[in-house]
């Protein structure tokens, strides 16, 4: 029986590509997840059918025998967030790079068929010219983006040097059902979300038209699942957005169509290491993993609005 294992597989990602796996009939489906910020819950309907490990991706001899023999990992697992990364560097590198190398390296005693990694799009800074290539040179502007920067070049060599097929996925600011809006770096559509149905003004920090490639969570899930399948991409590196731009100020005027309402909001000062513009060319994964998007960014917001109402 293949067995596939999902790091962060608790977490909103990650999460949803345990559904995506199951509703494909994945015969045997592991999350390791720590649970510091993914949730138990976030598996509630598919939980009889998955395997729980609780363990951090820090600790190499708690991971590796779960990993052992895995047809695919999917390597989701890490302390997501730019502001964070600045304010916690410690941390971030430790569970953003060593974990990773962790994960890698079981991967390669284990004798894994492949890991796919959630790789990121911060990687690239702030460039000249949009949509971004994968050729562009990174200059990342964070410590989260190096982070996730050296977990690519970690796989890219894996790939290279020890055998490890390995496929490393930029997202570019996923969105959807399950992220979570509690936190002060929660991503800013989770806080749009909440703060239309509190009838609250959301905080945008700087002007509002730095612009975002907004992709929904359910077409990640399904991007991952065809990176575990694709032939002939081994240590390649590949644009996991939509192919669209949308600014912040345009994102809130919809969600306000959408609910109806009408609330002005707040702007703050720009954050330390955000990257101004976003958008990701989807040339590469259309043509080598058959990446289809399903979602319009309208009918992706109507959903997550329609997912947070029912859980108030």
């Amino acid at each position: 029986m293949n067995q596939y294992v999902v790091t962060g597989g608790a977490g909103f990602i990650g999460s949803a590509i345990v559904r995506s796996l199951l509703a494909e009939g994945a015969g045997k489906v592991v999350v390791i997840d720590n649970l510091l910020s993914g949730r138990e819950e976030n598996l509630e309907e598919v939980r009889a059918r998955v395997e729980l490990v609780r363990a951090d991706i820090r600790d190499y001899e708690a991971i590796a025998p779960v990993i052992r023999g895995a047809a695919v990992v999917f390597h989701e697992a890490a302390i997501p967030s730019v502001p964070r990364s600045i304010t916690e560097p410690i941390p971030s590198h430790d569970v953003n790079i060593n974990g990773t190398f962790n994960v890698l390296r079981a991967a390669k005693e284990g004798g894994a068929g492949r890991v796919v990694y959630a790789a990121s799009s911060s990687a690239y800074g702030d460039t000249e010219v949009l949509p971004k290539v994968e050729g562009m040179a990174p200059r990342p502007k964070s410590p989260y983006a190096l982070q996730k920067l050296v977990g690519e070049y970690y796989g890219t060599v894996f790939a290279d040097v020890y055998g490890v097929e390995t496929v490393s996925l930029r997202y570019f600011n996923v969105y959807g059902p399950r992220q979570d809006p509690s936190s002060p770096y929660s991503g800013v559509l989770s806080l749009f979300m909440k703060a239309v149905l509190e009838r609250t003004q959301p905080t945008i920090f700087g002007d509002g038209e730095q612009s975002r490639d907004f992709t929904y969570v359910e077409d990640v899930a399904g991007l991952n699942l065809k990176a575990a399948r694709a032939k002939n991409v081994s240590g390649k590196v590949y644009n996991g957005g939509n192919g669209g731009r949308i600014t912040l100020n345009q994102a809130w005027v919809l969600l306000q169509k959408i609910e109806g309402v009408e609330i002005a909001a707040k702007y703050g000062p720009p954050r330390a290491g955000d990257v101004r513009d976003s958008q990701a060319d989807t040339t590469l994964a259309v043509r080598d993993l058959g990446h289809a998007p399903r979602f319009t960014f309208e009918a992706g917001m109507r959903a997550t609005l329609e997912w947070y109402r029912t859980q108030r």
